[in-house]
């Protein structure tokens, strides 16, 4: 072969593989081809690789994942007629690539275009308060006009949000004033009523209070009489006790000693400092019983005698008025024994130890002799 056959051979097998290379199409995963021919659609073409004869087919690629479009600010006059201004956000998907290719001219641009009026006219017919508390029914509502409008155009639209809704500065400081009234006069509630609470809750703690103070004076003063009563019973009895105790004493007793015991009782009496003194019995008896007890001059008054069998059966026997009286050993080791127990104590006054072992001495000294 010659150079120039060889050279011409060359140039047609790179043009060939040009040509081959051009016709080469690769698909995304993401994407779809639209398959035209001579101005004829073949078909859809899928992800991967396909050839297609250059020069006299067309393929265009369509995104199928979910695109998001901004609906421009635009001002709208609510049905009460205050001015807004909103905007939103268009969530969508091609489903139908055909459709979406050959329905309309462009379905981005459409999708927008269609959500502006949609909007306009839903704003439209609502008021300022619902169109600001109800969102989710607007973004509901404007999801399934748009669903629904472009349906035909091989497009689904997922969601739509209303981004921002602002009133007219004259609406929105009207609505400030609003609010701040509003929260006004549900602080004046609140305090009201927790002034009101805290009077109720005042009154029952001053009622809840006087209560237990008039049951406490009430059992206090039950308890003062009772202790009184049972004050004056025992004060009683041990009176009782104690001239029975006499009585019993006093049944032995010879007239002379009866005479000394007055003297002595004379002689305390005159010992006070008190310039009159008022004796309670006659003085002339006494006199007698002491000149009979010094002199013998006057007859002795005799004092009759007790019958003491009578005397017992009244008062009781001795060992039980008396009761048992301890001797000086058992009181002597009572006063050791608590002495002792006094001294283990380490909490103790130091005096009371010094007469502690002041008394320990002298008891020992005692029990020497």
């Amino acid at each position: 072969m010659d150079p120039a056959s060889l050279l011409l051979s060359l140039f047609m097998a790179i043009i060939i593989v040009i040509i081959f290379a051009k016709g080469i199409v690769v698909i995304r995963p993401w994407e779809v081809g639209i398959y035209i021919r001579l101005g004829k659609f073949v078909g859809i073409l899928r992800p991967g690789v396909h050839w297609v004869p250059p020069f006299i087919s067309r393929v265009d690629r369509m995104d199928l994942r979910t695109q998001v479009v901004d609906v421009p600010r635009q001002d709208v006059i609510t049905r009460d007629n205050s001015p807004v201004t909103v905007d939103a956000i268009v969530y969508f998907r091609v489903v139908d690539p055909k459709k979406a290719y050959f329905e309309v001219t462009d379905y981005r641009q459409a999708i927008i275009s269609l959500a502006q009026t949609t909007l306009r006219s839903v704003i439209g017919d609502m008021e300022l308060d619902e169109i600001l508390y109800n969102r989710a029914a607007i973004n509901a509502k404007l999801r399934q006009i748009l669903d629904e409008a472009t349906d035909k155009w091989g497009v689904r639209v997922e969601t739509v949000e209303i981004r921002e809704v602002e009133p007219s500065p004259t609406v929105k400081r009207a609505m400030e004033e609003q609010t701040s009234a509003e929260r006004e006069r549900r602080a004046a509630i609140l305090r009201a009523d927790g002034e009101k609470r805290a009077a109720i809750l005042k009154a029952e703690g001053e009622k809840t209070a006087q209560i237990l103070r008039a049951e406490g004076e009430r059992i206090a003063a039950i308890l003062r009489a009772e202790g009184e009563r049972l004050a004056t019973i025992l004060k009683a009895q041990g009176e009782a006790q104690r001239l029975r105790i006499l009585a019993l004493g006093a049944a032995s007793l010879h007239s002379h000693a009866l005479t000394a015991m007055s003297l002595n009782t004379l002689e305390k009496m005159a010992d006070g400092k008190a310039t009159k003194i008022v004796i309670p019995f006659e003085v002339s008896k006494l006199i007698e019983g002491i000149s009979a007890y010094v002199g013998k001059g006057v007859r002795e008054p005799q004092v009759s005698e007790v019958d003491i069998e009578k005397l017992l059966k009244l008062i009781g026997k001795p060992e039980k008025v008396l009761g048992s009286i301890p001797s000086y050993e058992e009181l002597t080791a009572e006063v050791r024994q608590a002495l002792e127990e006094a001294r283990k104590t380490k909490l103790r006054p130091a005096e009371l130890a010094k007469e502690a072992d002041e008394l320990l001495k002298q008891i020992e000294k005692e029990e020497k002799k």
